[in-house]
């Protein structure tokens, strides 16, 4: 199949914003009107937004704010949350989980209004009406008329690259082990081959990742394909499967984090998203096994590669099929990238394969610029990234055995954290860590919620940027203040740090800037290494690249050999940027960990 690059295929690339919306176009006034629902005075929304107060008078009156309803309220700041997000041309899992809620929140002040204009319970509650209709009705919700799906068929078939054609003509091998490259397009494919099983064969599938987070990044694809190429919204809680109705019946898509551990009366195909990331892996693929026991089911494992120790890398290897059979049955399998490039059916029953980034742009993927990447990542980040390489953390500081542990599912343990929040965090104190690319092509921030009593500290957030101007990494910084209640946001200074730092302390006076030298290196190394092993400190499971990039810190000796310190590859950075950010933010925390406290100086070194 020749290979077609097409402009709007999920997390791969970009798409064209929608014109703007009446809401978007009178922003500020839309902020102003929210903040005063929720009980702001005028005079401190003009200063907060920077309007004059007697225009915010005039509109007050003009529109007659007062008066407003409670649901005509929640209707207004709903639709322009719900406007903002959908216009992002990239959304992230959790913003794809706020359409959704926004979007049941609409549908629900609909019907309130409905029931006050009529006073019949069915309009309140659907089910109740529903409930008397025969069996025979046709439901709607969610349903896929025949030129929906001969719509979507066609999407599907027009919008492959070469290698995802090919997972698709294996897509009925028993058990399929993929091995791939970063932001090839694997997660966005699986959720469009599971989907089709769907709507031609009737099959129901499961999607499992090590938080329920990561599994949903499978249901906002579906939801957005089905959307741009049909104009079907399909609905559905975030804690339900995704129902799927046409003409020849239903089927459900279900989206399993920890909790899959519990859920194995499910049965379908299973999808095993980033595997090589999962803590417990055997338990897990026990679990999948179970739901996939029927000859018809499949199970298709996908990953980006993590360390050898890995419990699954034996699963990857063979060495998994030898255990316990005799000498003559075992098997020898080469593994390696070359040997897969093509895939591969082995005697275990597994077709493998590995698809590198450089397979992808063979395939036909035109969406990397090769040169670019080599000049942005340390050789040793490009090969475990890119190039499939798996890590040897023997000779981590950050040994993936140890990390493990850290990871959590946050939507399920954090009741404090809510990312559909304006201030998901609340009131509650944060820190924020900020570390720069030497290179000056990348950068990351890291919010940090303190260790506070028998309560772990908290990665709540994190971002990367690349060849982002430092003055707009610095404004990046200034919306998270307004988003938490930052107590203190640690900067390394070094190169392009410089311009962030001054910047950032223009509107947070007591930003700290951290000089890099090997006394500084080795106590916030040591700091985030006692937290890990006591396990003080948590993040999500499927946070795999802040996992990553603690993993590539090593131990060095220094240029003139008489000290140790710490970098990751050729130089302190590497792809270790989230790391040390990370460690940036803990830096008001003492070295035991038992209590933080606020440094007063401006400048560490």
């Amino acid at each position: 199949m020749q290979a077609m690059a097409v402009r709007n295929i999920g997390r791969m690339t970009e798409t064209t914003p929608s014109p703007l919306t009446d809401a978007h176009a009178h922003e500020p006034r839309v902020m102003a009107r929210a903040l005063y629902f929720m009980g702001w005075r005028i005079p401190q929304i003009a200063e907060h937004l920077g309007l004059n107060k007697f225009t915010l008078y005039d509109a007050r009156k003009s529109e007659g704010w007062d008066d407003w309803g409670v649901i005509r309220q929640i209707e207004d700041t709903t639709r322009y949350r719900y406007h903002q997000l959908l216009m992002k041309p990239k959304k992230s899992n959790a913003e794809f989980k706020e359409l959704d809620q926004l979007l049941r929140a609409l549908a629900q002040t609909t019907r309130i209004k409905r029931y006050q204009e009529t006073g019949l319970e069915g309009d309140l509650n659907p089910k109740r009406r529903n409930a008397g209709e025969p069996k025979g009705g046709s439901p709607k919700r969610n349903f896929l008329a025949p030129e929906h799906l001969e719509t979507l068929r066609e999407s599907f078939r027009d919008e492959l690259f070469d290698y995802q054609a090919a997972w698709y003509q294996q897509h009925d091998q028993r058990i399929r082990n993929l091995l791939k490259s970063r932001q090839i397009g694997a997660t966005w494919y699986f959720a469009r081959e599971a989907f089709m099983r769907a709507i031609d064969d009737g099959d129901p599938s499961i999607f499992m990742s090590a938080s329920k987070a990561q599994a949903q990044v499978f249901r906002g694809y579906i939801i957005q394909w089905v959307r741009e190429a049909t104009g079907v919204e399909l609905a559905g809680g975030l804690d339900s499967p995704l129902a799927i109705r046409t003409d020849a019946g239903q089927t459900e898509l279900m989206f399993l984090g920890t909790n899959a551990r519990t859920a194995q009366s499910y049965h379908g195909h299973v999808y095993m998203d980033e595997y090589f990331w999962i803590p417990g892996f055997e338990t897990f693929n026990k679990v999948a096994s179970g739901m996939a026991m029927h000859k018809r089911w499949t199970k298709t494992y996908i990953s980006t590669p993590s360390a050898v120790t890995h419990e699954a890398y034996p699963f990857w290897t063979g060495e998994h099929f030898n255990q316990g059979r005799a000498e003559r049955e075992r098997i020898t399998l080469d593994v390696s990238n070359k040997a897969l490039a093509g895939g591969r059916l082995d005697p275990d029953g597994q077709w493998r394969q590995v698809v590198t980034i450089e397979d992808a742009i063979a395939g036909g993927c035109d969406l990397f610029n090769l040169d670019e990447l080599r000049r942005e990542y340390s050789p040793e980040a490009y090969a475990q990234l890119l190039m499939c390489q798996f890590i040897d953390d023997e000779s981590s500081v950050f040994p993936l055995s140890i990390l493990q542990p850290c990871g959590v599912d946050s939507w399920d343990e954090w009741e404090d954290f809510n990312r559909l929040m304006v201030r998901p965090f609340g009131d509650r104190p944060v820190w924020i860590g900020y570390d720069p690319s030497p290179s000056q092509d990348a950068s990351s921030v890291v919010v940090v919620a303190p260790k506070q009593g028998d309560r772990p500290a908290r990665v709540l957030e994190k971002a990367s940027w690349r060849k982002l101007p430092y003055h707009a990494q610095a404004e990046q910084i200034h919306k998270l203040t307004k988003k938490y209640n930052v107590q203190h946001i640690g900067i390394d200074k070094t190169g392009s740090g410089e311009g962030v730092f001054q910047m950032v302390r223009q509107f947070f006076p007591r930003a700290q800037a951290l000089h890099y030298g090997i006394e500084v290196k080795n106590r916030l190394v040591q700091r985030l290494l006692g937290l890990v092993h006591r396990h003080e400190i948590q993040w999500d499971s499927g946070d795999t690249d802040l996992a990553a990039a603690l993993m590539a810190i090593r131990r060095a000796a220094t240029a003139s050999g008489s000290n140790i310190t710490y970098q990751a590859g050729r130089d302190r950075s590497g792809h270790a940027d989230l790391a040390w950010a990370l460690m940036n933010a803990l830096e008001p925390m003492p070295l035991d960990g038992r209590e933080s406290r606020q440094r007063s100086t401006m400048e560490i070194s």
